[in-house]
């Protein structure tokens, strides 16, 4: 059986050029290590903040972590975003709220499951960055993963 039309009446060929051209880059984010100078976590050292995605052109992007391993730092934020605004993507969160297998995507990590907005955030040449913020952030590791799609033409988004 071949469908011509989808039960709303749409062709099936113009619903596919209403699917949007969604991509998905994944940072496998380094171990934290923020009680050593510089490395990462280190909310007052050089490597601070992480570039996660390098942006090139303008891009819708939804973003969420995954934690693999309890994050740990007395007092410690970690928050997503671009230069200028560290926390649009994700919002700044205390670090050891975030534990093993949650999804973090917003200040309040959700175990296993949690919603994705329908809202992506515009990214114009802007690489996506990790801060810690307020204390160190000195063990724990994070997947990244940047849901996106081009805006603009030749746009891409590519794990750093």
């Amino acid at each position: 059986m071949t469908v011509t039309a989808f039960p709303n009446g749409i062709s099936v060929q113009d619903g596919l050029e209403l699917v949007p051209d969604w991509r998905i880059a994944k940072h496998t984010g380094a171990a934290f290590d923020g009680g050593t100078a510089n490395a990462h976590g280190d909310y007052d050292g050089t490597g601070n903040p992480v570039t996660l995605f390098e942006v090139s052109g303008v891009v819708e992007v939804r973003l969420f972590g995954i934690c693999n391993t309890l994050l740990t730092g007395a007092s410690a934020t970690l928050s997503v975003g671009v230069a200028g605004n560290t926390a649009v993507l994700i919002a700044s969160t205390t670090a050891t709220d975030i534990d093993a297998n949650e999804v973090w995507l917003d200040n309040t990590p959700g175990v296993l499951a949690k919603a994705l907005s329908s809202n992506g955030v515009i990214v114009n040449n802007s690489d996506i960055i990790e801060t810690a913020g307020t204390a160190n952030v000195t063990a724990g590791q994070i997947d990244y993963y940047a849901i996106w799609r081009p805006i603009s033409d030749g746009a891409t988004v590519t794990a750093a």
